[in-house]
């Protein structure tokens, strides 16, 4: 049975979850480091389907912006 407190989306944690095979702090060196989190809408995952293709385009992105901005204030 899942108990709901008074906010509809908090939940209590289901007994059938099984973490027994988890590793404790996997990914804490990401999150030291200053990584983002970013949800995507589908359309833009099918583009972009991992977090290098997403860093490639947005770095040629800021390229243009910063020329850009840079011949309009010099």
């Amino acid at each position: 049975m899942i108990e709901q407190s008074n906010n509809e989306n908090e939940r209590e944690m289901l007994e059938e979850y099984d973490f027994s095979g988890g590793v404790r702090g996997k990914y804490v060196g990401r999150f030291e480091q200053g990584a983002n989190v970013v949800l995507l809408d589908p359309d833009v995952a099918k583009v972009f389907p991992d977090s290098e293709s997403v860093n490639a385009a947005l770095r040629a992105l800021a390229g243009i912006i910063q020329e850009r901005t840079e011949k309009v204030h010099p």
